[in-house]
């Protein structure tokens, strides 16, 4: 719907509040609701946002170390602009509208934190070159019997899973659940979040969810929206949903694997495909390849953004640890699959649900931008095996600190992003470093309190 298309269907149902939300730089959607006129006269101009949304961390705990905002500019409002193209509406809460917004300016001068905004600009850098990105992400998550209060109760232990027993795929748990599962299904149907794919994952209450793919911001809108949308779904049926890369050291972490193909602008033709190439890879994605290989190391906090992501990103345990591609390899950093032209694609696979899925495709999509404009050889060879043990070309630094700072002087992260982002997401990306520092833990209590 256009401007007045939207006007007038709210008129014409006599709709009196409006949602919007946006992602802050962890991807947590920040927002409110206003009333109807609020918003038809903010449709030009945006609407203020205190920029501390920016300025503070998952906790709201606000960073001393940036320079976009704090107590030296006063915290002021920014404009928040809602993309119309976004308007659906919310099934599970009275249907009431809801828009999607980001700190975007009509003279590109965005606001360097506004992960949206970035990824808008590396989108429009792949359209000027003549492809169309078509993206997705698919989600593991964990549930749980659990409420916020009884979690601060239980102090985050002892608690009750969803379902008992390691069951992937299987057809018994997701019955036992049988609300549960449909709602996921048909409420994010109806949310215009469709999803391909819904099963149990290996582990207690695990679930797993392929979300259909598209043009890449309409796949980070859709991935960021399912995250909220699943844990409000779940509060519905006295369930808390997780996207925590790894809440427990015995059991799997929950990855967020990002799909990815560039096509013809007017969509025939998948531009990854070639019958005549090994591997069915063309040029274009044995570039695009290479150069997600060869800037991984300096956008690594993209893909995995908190202290807790690099608990997943071990050896043996279905997540990346080595800079290494393979064809249909789940032990690689990159997964090419070429069942056929139409699904011909790259898979990402260092992403944890815990990811900002914006920053996550941005990453995926300028560093495989930057293979092909610079023409990068696919010199590192296909990893057949254990990508575990296939060193040849690195492995993924194994902490937020060294893949932070790692990115913090890199030129080809600024090359690719731009230094007023760099500076300010890796600075707060430091900053989870320094609060994870000062923290005492469980492991600390309980090797220490009473031995030493």
């Amino acid at each position: 719907m256009n401007e007045d298309q939207i006007i007038t269907y709210l008129k014409e149902n006599d709709i009196k509040k409006i949602k919007f939300a946006f992602a802050d730089i962890d991807g947590i959607l920040r927002g409110k609701v206003i009333h109807h006129k609020k918003f038809i006269d903010g449709l030009q101009n945006g609407y203020g946002f205190c920029d501390v949304v920016f300025g503070w961390d998952s906790s709201d705990t606000c960073y001393d170390n940036v320079q976009l905002t704090g107590w030296h500019t006063g915290y002021p409002d920014r404009q928040c602009r809602i993309d119309l193209s976004t308007f659906r509406t919310v099934p599970w809460q009275e249907n009431i509208p809801f828009f999607l917004g980001d700190f975007s300016e009509a003279d590109g001068n965005d606001l360097p934190a506004c992960s949206r905004s970035l990824l808008k600009r590396v989108a429009k850098q792949c359209e000027a070159m003549g492809y169309h990105p078509e993206f997705a992400q698919e989600f593991e998550w964990f549930n749980f019997r659990e409420t916020p209060q009884s979690l601060k109760a239980k102090s985050f232990t002892n608690l009750e899973n969803l379902t008992p027993g390691m069951f992937g795929y299987s057809i018994l748990r997701t019955s036992q659940e049988d609300a549960f599962y449909n709602d996921l299904f048909n409420l994010l149907y109806q949310f215009n979040v469709p999803l391909e794919g819904l099963h149990t994952e290996t582990g207690p209450g695990v679930y797993e969810a392929a979300i259909m793919h598209d043009h890449v911001l309409q796949a980070a809108d859709k991935a960021a929206l399912f995250k909220t949308a699943v844990k409000e779904i779940a509060y519905k049926h006295g369930i808390m949903a997780s996207f925590m890369a790894k809440w427990n050291e015995n059991l799997p972490g929950c990855s967020g694997h990002i799909h990815q193909s560039l096509w013809s602008k007017d969509q025939s033709e998948n531009l990854f495909y070639s019958a005549a190439n090994e591997n069915h890879m063309s040029d274009l994605h044995r570039h695009y390849l290479a150069g997600q290989l060869y800037c991984l190391p300096h956008i690594l906090p993209m893909y995995a953004p908190t202290i807790n992501s690099y608990k997943r990103l071990v050896e043996g345990a279905w997540a990346p640890t080595t800079i290494t591609w393979g064809v249909d390899n789940r032990t690689t950093a990159l997964r090419v699959l070429h069942p056929s032209e139409g699904y011909t694609r790259l898979e990402t696979r260092i992403p944890g649900s815990d990811t900002n899925p914006y920053l996550a495709m941005a990453a995926a999509l300028a560093s495989g931008l930057y293979g092909i404009k610079n023409k990068l050889p696919l010199a590192i060879p296909a990893t057949v095996g254990n990508g575990y043990k296939d060193k040849r070309n690195g492995s993924l630094s194994s902490n937020l600190f060294d893949a932070a700072t790692i990115m913090k002087n890199s030129a080809i992260a600024n090359e690719l992003f731009g230094d007023l982002f760099v500076e300010h997401f890796t600075q707060t990306r430091l900053w989870e470093c320094r609060q994870y520092a000062k923290s005492v833990t469980d492991w600390e209590l309980k090797r220490y309190f009473e031995i030493i």
